[in-house]
């Protein structure tokens, strides 16, 4: 368990140095911008590619696939209901908020959870696959549309193929599939610029901190409130019964358990920023869900370890 306890310091690490810098102003008004389009349009695409062309082809489309996509889809649905007809938001807030409960940081937090605590790196690249492959174009599609106006079919289709972060996942999975053995001379480059998106991605999050009071603003405390009880509670419990349903082994059940209960992506943060929309949801729901999450996985890993 110090394992894990290690990995979560060292996202915490990385989340107070941005923070830090955020508070003593060190790289001026414009640092967040700049973080958030280097992320999302250059370091997130190399990671995607290296995580996936280097992951086991079984692992990626084996019967911890299916259970996830199930479990996500359900929380998806769930709070898009809540967010259209209960809480009357529009549809890029709904969006939002619906990532912030039901995507699982399977990067940054799940890849050392799932190297820590389950025995293997590779048990979160299902999830990885799926949130990349399915969700994000999906849900970019959705905020294009939402934040643009555009409601065209082809636009929408042509900017959610052009996203770099798309292109970079189904690259990754195509080396991955076709057993392309990459050379060093080309896969240590790619891994190099890799390395660097999760502590900018976290250094970004903590600068977004600095001046910010976590459900101090009001008129979206409930939308934080429902997303954090959605990923923190309900989908790990929601995991938990369509893993029983499938049938899954023990051992099987705990992973998809575990994947379940990480906290929610720094990428929808890193979404809203991009687009300018449900900010404050998603930035507190990843507070909230990262520092709540440790009790949660130890309490599955207590039950079901």
């Amino acid at each position: 368990m110090l394992e894990v306890l290690t990995g979560f310091l060292v996202v915490g690490v990385a989340v107070v140095v941005g923070y830090v810098i955020g508070r003593i102003d060190l790289l001026g008004p414009h640092a967040r911008y700049v973080f958030s389009r280097l992320t999302f349009f250059v370091l997130s695409p190399f990671l995607l590619f290296v995580v996936l062309a280097q992951a086991d082809v079984a692992t990626l489309f084996s019967a911890l696939l299916p259970v996830s996509m199930i479990t996500a889809a359900i929380i998806f649905t769930v709070y898009t209901v809540l967010g259209r007809f209960v809480l009357r938001r529009g549809l890029g807030e709904t969006v939002i908020g619906a990532l912030s409960g039901g995507l699982v940081n399977s990067n940054n937090i799940g890849i050392p959870i799932s190297l820590y605590l389950l025995g293997n790196a590779a048990f979160s690249a299902p999830v990885i696959l799926f949130q990349l492959l399915i969700v994000m174009p999906v849900a970019l599609a959705l905020l294009d549309a939402a934040t643009s106006g555009a409601r065209s079919a082809g636009r929408i289709l042509r900017q959610t193929a052009r996203n770099p972060m798309l292109i970079g996942s189904a690259l990754g999975v195509l080396v991955a599939v076709f057993d392309i053995d990459l050379p060093p001379i080309v896969l240590d480059p790619l891994t190099l610029v890799a390395n660097a998106c999760v502590p900018m991605m976290l250094i970004s999050f903590g600068i977004s901190l600095h001046g910010q009071r976590v459900l101090a603003t009001t008129g979206r405390r409930a939308d934080v409130l429902i997303a954090s009880a959605l990923k923190l509670l309900v989908m790990p419990l929601v995991a938990w019964l369509i893993a029983l349903a499938f049938s899954l082994p023990s051992d099987q059940v705990l992973i998809v358990v575990v994947l379940a209960a990480l906290p929610t992506a720094q990428n929808v943060f890193n979404y809203a920023q991009r687009y300018d929309v449900g900010e404050i949801i998603s930035r507190d729901t990843i507070f909230v869900t990262t520092m709540g999450c440790m009790p949660v996985l130890l309490l599955v890993t207590l039950l079901l370890g």
